[in-house]
């Protein structure tokens, strides 16, 4: 591993890392080892081959991971590869809880950071589900600000799709009028929910 590869901000964040420090510092060594550019994204350390994301570190509560942007296109050859949530599409996690567990692993990390590295090579794109059911509330706003529709129609589709998860997720119609409410100027804008 060059130090030439190692980017300083990642050195900042390991060094205030409360939890997950050693773990961390050997996914990156691992990470490293398969000559990936270290740069920091999202307030994480993220890894990337010819300027395209291939795999993230970060950590929770009860796990440290390593996120594959497009883990969904990996053959999975051990089965560990875990969907964060129903509404992940391309994203994959390898989880740990302790660095004994990545230590014995190291092999095998190497030949799925390898795989994401083909992956990107050779230029395959998960095909997302664009398909969105508009909630009504945010069709009824449409209605009523004909641009607020074309302003949203212009956001990526993950950017979409935040929005509607986000506003089709409260049971009661006057949450969902809030939340669109809240977000109205945001679309406009042309920035995504967490943008």
């Amino acid at each position: 591993m060059t130090n030439s590869r190692m980017n300083p901000k990642v050195d900042g964040f390991l060094s205030k890392a409360k939890k997950w420090k050693e773990e961390y510092g050997e996914l990156r060594n691992i990470v490293l080892d398969c000559g990936l550019t270290e740069e920091f994204k999202w307030m994480h350390p993220c890894y990337t081959f010819e300027k395209k994301n291939i795999v993230l570190i970060h950590g929770f509560k009860e796990y440290c991971a390593l996120l594959f942007h497009k883990g969904a296109l990996l053959r999975d050859a051990h089965g560990i590869l875990i969907q964060q949530t129903e509404n992940v599409q391309a994203a994959r996690q390898i989880r740990f809880t302790n660095l004994q567990e990545i230590v014995e692993m190291k092999t095998i990390l190497k030949a799925y950071i390898r795989e994401a590295i083909e992956v990107e090579q050779a230029g395959l794109e998960v095909n997302f589900n664009t398909e969105f059911v508009i909630p009504e509330e945010l069709q009824n706003k449409f209605d009523e600000i004909p641009i607020l529709k074309t302003a949203f129609e212009a956001l990526t589709p993950g950017r979409q799709r935040a929005y509607i998860l986000h506003f089709s997720a409260p049971k009661q119609s006057k949450t969902r009028e809030s939340r669109v409410e809240k977000c109205t100027q945001q679309i406009l804008d042309g920035k995504g929910l967490n943008d």
